[in-house]
């Protein structure tokens, strides 16, 4: 590696959860590749569940920023303490590298984290905002949190289908809870974009997938796709030695098991459990289901569950290697919340997908799924957002059976696989657009 290369040093802070730790600690993983000298900060529970993995690699170290001596549950004694904590212990760990001799040269952020750039200004460090989520996402924001102020209930990017009030990510609707929260906290975002000279935007994309959204931010902003962040070593959390699953995987036939997962943060009420339930049962497909123990606390549920999997060829597991089980050639479909990361999880795997989506831009992702990509369909739900088992045999009946639109689903799936993995690999459109961002600082 060149030697400039190595002169490098990037702070990367993310929010405590595991859908913003799982491709941020993926760019800095990507840039220490690169031979720049990494620094991943989060709180000290969001470290906690990255220092349980795999050694880091050569380049990349840990720091905290935040005690988190507030219960999560008050949000907003909970983020206006990590907002006091996190810019004083930034202050310190910038100060830190000009003191060691080895200056921070950019402040990565991400989402929920706008202090951490006013922390880089007024440290005089250049910083880039990290968007986790799509390319398309980040275009709504901008619409309704940037200088225009948006308010229509649809909203039309050139050459995609237009996106209605069911589509936008739910915090941009008025009406819902989310918003008075989320709406000041975007709003800070663009304001110290906007604020800042040279801004830079990261977005965990690539060109090949979102050409339309990105080219309208393009126009407003300095932006640059360097994704799709998937950790590939499936070296994330949990009991590694658990494997029984894989096992169980490895007697299924090819693109035969349906795969059920909604992600870290999305709880299934009972309705739901018990639809689900029913309709992988009565599909007669075998299924590999993640339910969460938090998730599975009722007993008459439990009872049913254990009951039902007497008679059918399925498996319920609290936790699995997802990037491992979607590679696995026992898989025909992936069940998602549609959240960024598993979405993308699923089309760097080439499996296709049945959208589920609940809130956030989960139900943007599902619009993008269905009708732009057209690797998958998205569920649609009763008035009470519970989707019924008729509504799943359904959707699982298109994707893995053999009428025509089924086996599109499954070639766009196998096509845009390719593009993700030609995006990343040497001279890639992703791969040479994160060399250009070491190269511009």
């Amino acid at each position: 590696m060149e030697p400039q290369m190595k002169q490098h040093h990037y702070l990367i802070t993310c929010f405590p959860v595991q859908g913003h730790i799982n491709p941020t600690l993926q760019l800095a993983k990507n840039l220490a590749a690169l031979g720049a000298t990494v620094t991943f900060a989060t709180t000290a529970a969001g470290l906690k569940r990255v220092q349980d993995r795999l050694p880091a690699p050569h380049g990349l170290s840990y720091a905290s920023f935040s005690e988190e001596n507030v219960p999560a549950g008050d949000a907003t004694a909970y983020m206006t303490n990590m907002r006091r904590c996190g810019s004083e212990n930034l202050t310190k760990i910038l100060q830190k590298s000009f003191n060691d001799g080895r200056p921070v040269t950019c402040l990565v952020y991400s989402l929920l984290m706008p202090w951490a750039s006013a922390v880089a200004r007024d440290m005089h460090v250049p910083s880039a905002f990290l968007v986790i989520q799509c390319a398309a996402a980040f275009v709504i924001y901008s619409r309704f949190f940037g200088g225009h102020g948006e308010s229509s209930v649809s909203v039309s990017i050139q050459d995609l289908p237009t996106f209605s009030s069911c589509d936008l990510p739910t915090f941009v609707l008025p009406e819902n809870p989310t918003n008075s929260f989320m709406g000041p906290m975007l709003i800070e975002h663009m304001q110290e974009l906007e604020t800042l000279p040279k801004s830079l935007v990261l977005l965990n994309t690539f060109q090949e997938l979102e050409q339309e959204a990105i080219k309208e931010l393009e126009s407003k902003l300095n932006v640059i796709a360097i994704g799709p962040l998937i950790s590939t070593n499936n070296s994330f959390g949990g009991d590694l030695s658990e494997e029984s699953y894989l096992r169980w995987l490895d007697s299924k036939p090819e693109k035969s098991v349906v795969y059920i997962a909604f992600g870290s943060l999305v709880v299934m009420n009972k309705e739901q459990k018990i639809e689900i339930l029913h309709g992988l049962v009565q599909s007669k497909r075998p299924f590999l289901w993640v339910v969460r123990s938090s998730d599975n606390e009722e007993e008459e549920v439990k009872k049913m569950v254990e009951d039902e999997m007497k008679n059918c060829d399925g498996m319920i597991v609290a936790w699995c290697l997802q990037t491992e089980v979607l590679s696995h050639k026992s898989i025909g479909c992936f069940v998602t919340h549609c959240g960024w990361n598993s979405t993308l999880e699923g089309l760097v795997c080439g499996v296709p997908l049945i959208g589920c989506p609940h809130f956030s831009d989960q139900t943007t992702n599902a619009k993008l799924v269905e009708e732009v990509w057209r690797n998958g369909v998205r569920a649609r739900t009763n008035g009470e957002v519970v989707i019924k088992r008729e509504e799943l045999g359904k959707c699982l009946d298109v994707v893995m059976g053999e009428g025509e639109r089924g086996k599109e689903i499954r070639k766009n799936a196998r096509i845009l696989r390719g593009m993700a993995m030609e995006a990343v690999k040497d001279g890639g459109s992703s791969y040479n657009n994160l060399r250009k961002v070491i190269e511009s600082f």
